[in-house]
């Protein structure tokens, strides 16, 4: 009687481990924010680009008027590939697309957007990172959409066709 209960309890419980590690596996750990969040831009002074002048938040940004913040590096090959949409963005009349280079070295920054244009009304100069974490940036690419000093859109990871078509519809 002991030696046939061994056996069928070894099944059952290799048959709970095992449905307990599919179950497991079902469930994605890859964690994603919230993209459509409606919060105040932060506050901060930073230095324009290729330049020891310093602006603040206050100065760059106005009411009534939509800004794409697009945070970015010249070594970010995500951040080559969205820039044919920026640039098809920064036609649009209604929309002020605000730059801010990332960890970036000023002269290869400056090879990159005279390779592939500026799309940029202005660049902020982000060396250490840190405004991009008050924004709550994770990494690069990554592009807020501002209207009235409020973020009402973050857009994690390069811009594709689909979201070039919604910031569109967003800013009309």
């Amino acid at each position: 009687m002991k030696i046939r209960f061994i056996p069928l309890f070894s099944v059952i419980l290799f048959l709970i481990i095992f449905l307990f590690f599919y179950k497991g596996l079902q469930n994605s750990n890859i964690y994603v924010p919230k993209n459509t969040i409606i919060k105040d831009i932060p506050s901060f002074e930073v230095e324009i680009f290729d330049s020891d002048e310093r602006i603040t938040s206050e100065i760059i940004f106005k009411n009534n008027q939509f800004y794409l913040v697009n945070i970015w590096s010249s070594w970010c090959i995500p951040c080559r590939d969205e820039h044919t949409f920026l640039m098809e963005l920064k036609a649009q009349k209604n929309l002020k697309i605000v730059g801010f280079n990332y960890k970036d070295n000023n002269k290869k920054a400056k090879t990159f957007l005279k390779e592939l244009g500026s799309p940029y009304e202005i660049i902020l100069s982000d060396k250490d990172g840190t405004i991009a974490i008050e924004w709550g940036a994770y990494g690069v690419p990554e592009t807020f959409l501002v209207f009235n000093k409020k973020i009402i859109k973050k857009i994690i990871g390069p811009l594709d066709q689909n979201l070039l078509l919604e910031i569109k519809r967003l800013i009309e």
